[in-house]
């Protein structure tokens, strides 16, 4: 049997194609292993549908997550839904340099005086 360039072709792009999708496969399972490793009791939590919160226990056997959102408020979730840990974000202390020598042009939503000028139609002349 032979075979055409064409086949070749298509059969190495299919190799390829397969290579990405078990490649992309385990990088998704590493990825739930490494969240499963952080969802502890007292991490600050993130779910799937965007509520925040910190974890007061997990019931591995109704694979079931006690989730504090505000003081007093506890909501049972399901483990799978936990999307992400939350890290404490890092505060940049670098400060920002303003435009306030620049004059001018006016910075983003400021208001600028309307004064009138000599060229308005108000104060034209006509010439009845």
């Amino acid at each position: 049997m032979t075979f055409d360039p064409f086949t070749i072709i298509m059969l190495a792009v299919l190799a390829v194609l397969i290579f990405f999708m078990f490649r992309n496969s385990r990088k998704r399972q590493s990825d739930a292993r490494n969240l499963q490793a952080k969802v502890q009791p007292g991490a600050k939590v993130m779910t799937n549908f965007g509520v925040f919160g910190t974890i007061l226990s997990i019931d591995e056997d109704e694979s079931q997550v006690l989730l504090e959102t505000s003081p007093g408020t506890v909501l049972t979730v399901h483990r799978q839904t936990i999307a992400r840990v939350v890290e404490p974000a890092e505060v940049d202390t670098t400060t920002e340099v303003g435009h306030d020598d620049v004059e001018g042009e006016p910075e983003f939503g400021e208001r600028v005086d309307d004064t009138p000028t000599d060229e308005s139609p108000d104060t034209k002349k006509s010439d009845d």
